[in-house]
């Protein structure tokens, strides 16, 4: 069952259309480095009205992604730039832990990847426990609960 299973059937709401690929578009950040192809957002944002059919072939080309069940091998690949996490780096010797990583990515995989967010982000829901990579949580709210539900337990009062 496993090997012909390919998820549930796509409906009409979570079809990729057009409108969505140009409201993305409008949406992207400017200013950002170029990506592996030398590509940026302002490429896809500011093209000649002549070419508007970058919405068109951006939404066929994620319509056949979703049907075929397969990812361009191009988006695959990107490259790590180190940005520096302090800000006086004078008179210190760095080492890595001093840089974090910043992932550059295919422009047109990030176009996809804002769609399926949007057309699916019902679908990806998670536990109320979880904190990390969820919006509007993080540390800070582990910080807080995780001492409170140690408490809990060491009371008796926490229930499985």
């Amino acid at each position: 069952m496993r090997k012909s299973y390919c998820g549930l059937p796509i409906k009409d709401e979570h079809e990729i259309d057009t409108e969505l690929v140009s409201s993305v578009l409008s949406r992207l950040h400017g200013g950002k480095a170029p990506d592996v192809a030398g590509l940026t957002a302002e490429h896809l944002v500011n093209s000649h009205p002549s070419i508007s059919v970058v919405q068109l072939v951006l939404c066929k080309l994620f319509k056949i992604i979703m049907n075929r069940i397969c990812v361009p091998s191009g988006f695959k690949h990107g490259y790590l730039v180190p940005i520096p996490k302090m800000r006086y780096l004078r008179g210190k010797s760095l080492s890595c832990d001093d840089f974090r990583g910043i992932a550059i990515s295919h422009i047109i995989s990030k176009v996809f990847e804002h769609c399926i967010l949007d057309r699916f982000q019902t679908l990806f829901l998670s536990c109320d426990s979880q904190f990390g990579f969820k919006k509007g949580t993080g540390c800070r709210n582990a910080i807080y609960t995780v001492p409170n539900i140690v408490d809990k337990c060491i009371k008796g009062e926490h229930q499985r």
